[in-house]
């Protein structure tokens, strides 16, 4: 999961020579550079693989051990308090970050290792593990609808719907709401992804942000009288030491696990299918080779990573990176879809192999911070592939041309037109 950045605060420190615009990660909101943003990643890697933006008020890092370096030392608490937007002329966003500030996406050691140790008990291997049956009942259910059609929207019919309704009966909340909650997901993910560049959504994040509060409260109180086997009830009740997770606490962390699990799986599903349509030869791999889904659905997330950027702020002391000195609470954005195309650390790194070994890509994060949702999202996305591969034969792109989401992080689909044929 992203974030954009807030401005940085304290001294801001620029190297000699500024990004222009030709060569700026502001160049993303061209939908042809969104479109396939592989060469912009490549050039910044090596003409200026750490510079000041000055579009973005923020220094980009875009080589992997750069990005590895900031994921690991540099602060997640980047999102400002209600009081200090307030104090900035901001209150009117507050509520949302008044969520942001409680969820372990933005939080800093020992607070993020508290809320990741009360949640991981709510989200165990077993527990994730159980669910596959299931997933591949709900996988099966969608297909038969494709197939009884004869249509296949990959993006309405698949990528959306699942992890939607995998997250309502994962939650513990009436698997009617999926709707419901993919609404809300696509909504929040747009602030997540690149708030600043659409002031007009505010009141819409407002409302969802509103919405989801009131939703998930009532949720968990019901489960004072009426106990779930979900994940909500499993937060209510986890408890280590005699520390447990305020009603604040797990309303933030209920939203953003519903988020980040239903909008990475989303993009993972739409663009490993694309990837695939697009590499008719290692579509006919995988299909007569089932067992390469493992290895193949970590190179899908290397190669068109669902996340593609976060942002960290220096540490106290200052920090140099790459040659440059960056000045204490400076944001950084470190772009992990560049990362995973550094041929320092990927050989052949354009080339979409299935079969690659030693691919410990950044789509998911890296160190404290990394998705502890990643088994599920990977579970899901095996199935839909192997279940779509398996069920679906002649695939074909439906469109000369495909659009994706404007949003700068969160790299995904709006639709995926496919031809098959049962």
């Amino acid at each position: 999961m992203t974030t954009s950045p807030e401005a940085p605060q304290g001294r801001r420190t620029r190297p000699a020579r500024a990004a222009g615009p030709a060569l700026s990660l502001i160049s993303l909101l061209d939908p042809e550079v969104l479109a396939d943003p592989y060469d912009l990643h490549r050039r910044l890697r090596e003409e200026q693989p750490v510079y000041f933006d000055p579009y973005l008020s923020a220094w980009v890092c875009t080589r992997y051990d750069d990005v590895v370096e900031v994921l690991t030392r540099y602060s997640a608490a980047r999102t400002p308090s209600p009081e200090k937007l307030a104090s900035l002329g901001m209150g009117a966003i507050s509520p949302i970050a008044a969520v942001m500030v409680r969820q372990m996406l933005f939080l800093d050691q020992p607070e993020h290792q508290r809320i990741r140790s009360l949640s991981h008990t709510a989200f165990t291997a077993r527990r994730v593990a159980h669910l596959h049956e299931r997933i591949q009942v709900i996988t099966d259910r969608l297909v038969d609808d494709v197939v009884e059609r004869g249509t296949l929207e990959a993006m309405e019919d698949l990528a959306a719907p699942l992890p939607a309704i995998v997250t309502a009966e994962m939650l513990g909340v009436p698997v009617e709401d999926h709707g419901l909650l993919k609404d809300w997901s696509a909504t929040f993910a747009e602030m997540l992804g690149n708030f600043q560049h659409n002031p007009g959504r505010t009141p819409a994040v407002l409302a969802a942000v509103e919405d989801m509060g009131d939703y998930f409260r009532t949720a968990i109180r019901a489960e004072a009288h009426t106990p779930t086997t979900g994940l909500i009830n499993a937060l209510v009740t986890a408890e280590i030491d005699g520390d447990r997770l305020s009603e604040d606490d797990i309303v933030a962390n209920t939203i953003v696990t519903m988020v980040g699990g239903q909008e990475t799986t989303t993009n993972l599903i739409g663009n490993g299918l694309l990837t695939l349509l697009r590499h008719p030869d290692a579509m006919r791999q995988l299909r007569e080779q089932p067992d390469l889904m493992p290895p193949a659905i970590e190179e899908l997330l290397r190669f068109e990573s669902p996340s593609q950027h976060t942002a960290r702020l220096a540490p106290a002391a200052g920090a140099r990176l790459g040659g440059h000195d960056i000045a204490p609470g400076q944001a950084v954005i470190a772009v992990m879809a560049a990362a995973n195309r550094d041929p320092a650390r990927f050989p052949d790194p354009d080339r979409l192999d299935l079969a690659r070994t030693d691919n410990r890509h950044l789509a998911f994060g890296y160190a404290t911070h990394f998705c502890f949702g990643a088994p599920l999202a990977r579970m899901e996305g095996a199935i839909v592939l192997s279940t779509v591969l398996r069920r679906l034969h002649d695939l074909e792109l439906a469109t000369d041309t495909v659009t994706w989401r404007p949003n700068l992080g969160l790299r995904g689909l709006t639709a995926l037109p496919i031809g098959f044929t049962a």
